[in-house]
């Protein structure tokens, strides 16, 4: 068993609260490498914000368990190096079994959710309660789910949207002990979050997905007041990078996310973690694609991943400052 605070982390407790009443989101970016690892304390580090560490099931199988736990515990050291003793929160992304959120609090994650959205309303109940009750035994904060994303994101799959029902969340609340819930209202995993029969165009011919459901968020912070809400799906597919992908040899069609202007006013209200991923791999993407066709002879992965990573580093810092509100925040 190894304690999230010997790794030098933090749960995500005092951060939500600190959100809630301060009016914006700690930023939650999912990693699966070093240069990730690397762009994401170094942007957090130079804007002073807090920061989630995410780690999927399908991240958690590809980077290797044991390695993971020790590049988060890097990050506290590297984040120090870097002049900041920033708040960091390692948390497993949509975890779907009381085994997988057991296995991670005992390899260091200082966070965990338990995904039951896919089970019906009482074995959602009866599963997210049985992880608070293992992870509060060793101070490890659950995040619960109610409503489903649409979507494809690594081991998330999801046909349609299903929203949070507001007369809901009192109920599961009070009967699992969640630390934070993560809702439906019209965010969604992936690139491609709409299809094109759901959105309208501008004057550009440029997707204009339909706006999120405010309204039922609004219902949900009438009923559980102050309490701790999470946006999953919550990228903004920038058309820029979108526009790099596809004149370098990319082929992403139609893809459209959730604009910013929403995100930060969901950010002002009691959503206080915003998950952001996709943003993060096109960003990337798009650096290794340009430093492909600029320079095709180049078979250094540092010449590629380098910009890739500094690619990464200046679009999280945006996403802080502007977004998500939480520069200048520890």
């Amino acid at each position: 068993m190894i304690s999230y605070k010997e790794l030098g982390l933090v749960n995500s407790k005092e951060l939500f609260a600190k959100a809630v009443k301060g009016g914006y989101a700690i930023p939650a970016f999912n990693f699966n490498n070093m240069e990730q690892m690397q762009a994401i304390i170094s942007a957090c580090v130079e804007t002073e914000s807090p920061v989630i560490l995410q780690v999927s099931s399908g991240a958690r199988k590809y980077a290797n368990q044991t390695l993971l736990r020790y590049m988060a515990q890097g990050a506290v050291e590297y984040a120090k190096e870097l002049g900041k003793n920033i708040p960091i929160v390692l948390h497993l992304d949509h975890g779907d079994t009381f085994e997988l959120c057991k296995s991670c609090i005992e390899m260091g994650f200082s966070s965990v959710m338990i995904d039951g959205s896919h089970h019906s309303y009482e074995k959602n109940i009866e599963l997210t309660k049985q992880v608070v009750e293992y992870a509060h035994k060793h101070g490890v904060t659950v995040e619960g789910e109610l409503g489903v994303l649409s979507g494809i994101e690594d081991d998330v799959v999801a046909a349609k949207s299903i929203y949070t029902q507001p007369e809901q969340v009192e109920d599961f609340v009070k009967k699992t002990g969640v630390d934070s819930l993560a809702i439906s209202i019209g965010t969604s995993h992936g690139a491609n979050k709409f299809k094109p029969e759901q959105c309208t165009r501008n004057e550009k011919g440029v997707l204009v997905p339909p706006p999120l459901r405010f309204d039922i968020l609004e219902e949900i912070e009438r009923r559980i007041p102050g309490f701790p809400i999470v946006l999953h799906g919550a990228s903004s597919v920038p058309m820029d990078l979108i526009d790099v992908i596809n004149t370098h040899g990319g082929k992403m069609k139609d893809a459209v996310g959730i604009p910013e202007e929403q995100l930060r006013r969901a950010a002002a209200s009691a959503v206080c973690k915003i998950n952001i991923d996709s943003d993060g791999r096109i960003a990337m993407t798009a650096a290794i694609r340009k430093a492909f066709v600029d320079n095709p002879g180049e078979f250094d992965p540092r010449k590629y991943l380098g910009p890739a990573r500094d690619a990464l580093k200046q679009l999280y810092k945006h996403k802080i400052v502007n977004v998500l509100g939480s520069a200048n925040r520890i």
